[in-house]
């Protein structure tokens, strides 16, 4: 059974779509015939459409989803990726790191929702996606404001799908396992790297894209979930041509 997805006339907003899974989903959404719009602080691939912003900065978030709005008329989806990695001992965790890496994984994502939600409950439609990864409920020597950002969401993207599930709009959380992106390399370099390698493995973006278009399609009548892609859904993709 081959999954096919038509995002004909719909609007994503994917935040940190600028490189890797984000990346990967904007090009997802546009070959599916929708229109993908990047929130980042750096350009996408050419053909993109992109509004620069940082998502620590409310103001500047609320600015943007605006300006999306007045374009396009519509929001259909919201996938909040963006997210800083540090890497520190929790007994080196310098103060300004701590609440850099919180702004940008979990208020940057409070910012999106509050800016966006809002219109999907008036339209009575639309869905969205958040990032955990597996170090929220096992943690990893020096990822400690990483992972505590990543568990916090979980508890708040389900908090968000109670509340707005009477207006038929959609929270779920992807844990879409290690992937091979720039800021996975720049925090797992040499035997943290080969450790992930050897362990559950390491996957590639475009690997993440078909569970996201599902979670963003109507074909997945789900709230408040967490869908956790397993090491063997990445060899999966070898038998899919």
């Amino acid at each position: 059974m081959k999954a096919r997805f038509d995002a004909t006339g719909e609007v994503v907003v994917i935040s940190g779509g600028a490189r890797g899974i984000g990346a990967a989903l904007a090009a997802g959404v546009n070959a599916a015939g929708g229109t993908a719009v990047v929130l980042d602080v750096v350009a996408p691939p050419a053909g993109v459409e992109h509004v620069q912003v940082d998502v620590a900065d409310r103001s500047a978030v609320t600015e943007a989803v605006a300006g999306v709005l007045a374009q396009y008329g519509r929001i259909d989806g919201l996938v909040a990726g963006a997210a800083v990695q540090p890497r520190s001992t929790v007994l080196e965790l310098e103060p300004a790191e701590w609440s850099r890496t919180l702004q940008v994984n979990l208020d940057g994502v409070v910012w999106l929702c509050q800016a966006v939600v809002p219109h999907m409950v008036a339209r009575q439609s639309g869905s969205v996606v958040v990032f955990t990864s597996g170090m929220a409920s096992t943690g990893y020597p020096g990822a400690a404001a990483y992972a505590a950002s990543k568990a916090a969401l979980v508890a708040f993207a389900k908090t968000l799908a109670a509340e707005v599930v009477a207006d038929r709009v959609r929270v779920n959380v992807v844990a879409p396992g290690v992937i091979d992106t720039e800021q996975f390399r720049g925090a797992n370099a040499g035997a943290d790297r080969e450790h992930w390698q050897d362990t559950i493995g390491v996957g590639d973006p475009e690997d993440v894209v078909g569970p996201l278009l599902f979670l963003l399609s109507d074909a997945a009548a789900m709230t408040g979930s967490v869908l956790t892609r397993e090491r063997a859904f990445t060899k999966l993709t070898s038998f899919v041509e």
